[in-house]
């Protein structure tokens, strides 16, 4: 009899551990994933201001934030004492939390290599949760670059003959590195022909940027990042005074230079695009 009653005791304590470790149905996360910067005034034009309006689209999530990148985590816990979960990180908070539903919308420029990378991390958790789904990155449509090119347009300084637009981008090994060349494209399906798209570490290059400017008759031009953030890359590899620096480069070779110091994340319409995305997930469109 003491037998049964322990056995019968074992039983309900399992089934009371487990209902316990069930996620709640009624709780709901927004994860806004982005690379990082250690430059805290373009993080809160851009990351903190992104992030702010998803929380008044989505009412009834709690949004929180995550980093791709340790480095910038690292060091913005280092020196300025603020902590950033890592992706990781902020699935094992959502599921000690036991949140039901998950959203994770990352503001990544393409589905490359650090897209690929979050969603493995993600998809190792998702047996934790009622409901996962992940939101693409800004250009992943046709639809999406020509809000992109609209979005991007309205930034633009009134040109004249012999002026252009140049974009930087960061440029990756990956196949999604294609993204660079067909939003130049696409501006210039737009009627925008004096635009141009180059990156740091991939294709076009630097100098395929030269050889336009040159074919174009281009004497003056101003630099615009496309990045989020406008950050250690905006700040040196695109205005700053090293020699390597694409302003100092174009200086250089003869052309005015004039420097556009934002992150594409201050765009409202960009914004937009990421929160079509996110709404885009949770209707199940991108599966």
């Amino acid at each position: 009899m003491k037998k049964l009653v322990l056995f019968m005791l074992l039983v309900i304590v399992i089934i009371s551990a487990v209902g316990c470790s069930q996620p709640d149905a009624d709780k709901k996360a927004m994860v806004i994933v982005s690379f990082g910067t250690s430059y805290a005034d373009t993080r809160e034009l851009t990351i903190t201001a992104t992030e702010d309006v998803f929380k008044e689209e989505f009412g009834s999530y709690d949004v929180y934030r995550a980093f791709t990148s340790q480095t910038i985590i690292d060091i913005l816990e280092e020196r300025d004492n603020i902590e950033v979960n890592n992706v990781k990180e902020v699935m094992e908070l959502l599921t000690k939390e036991k949140y039901g539903e998950v959203v994770v919308q990352p503001l990544h420029v393409m589905n490359g290599a650090e897209y690929d990378e979050m969603s493995s991390i993600i998809d190792e958790y998702k047996g934790n949760f009622n409901d996962v789904k992940i939101g693409k990155a800004l250009l992943s449509s046709v639809t999406d670059y020509e809000k992109t090119v609209e979005a991007l347009a309205v930034q633009f300084p009134e040109t004249k003959d012999g002026e252009a637009i140049v974009f930087m981008g960061h440029g990756t090994h990956h196949d999604a590195n294609a993204v660079y060349g067909t939003l130049e494209y696409a501006f210039h399906a737009a009627g925008y022909d004096n635009v141009f798209v180059g990156t740091v570490e991939g294709y076009p290059t630097f100098d395929n940027v030269l050889d336009r400017l040159d074919d174009n008759n281009i004497n003056k031009v101003t630099l615009m990042p496309l990045m989020i953030v406008a950050g250690d890359h905006a700040n040196n590899d695109m205005a700053g005074d090293e020699e390597d620096a694409w302003k100092v480069m174009l200086k250089e070779q003869g052309y005015e230079v004039e420097i556009y110091l934002h992150g594409i994340g201050e765009n409202e319409e960009i914004r937009k695009i990421y929160i079509a995305h996110a709404n885009e997930a949770i209707e199940g469109a991108h599966e």
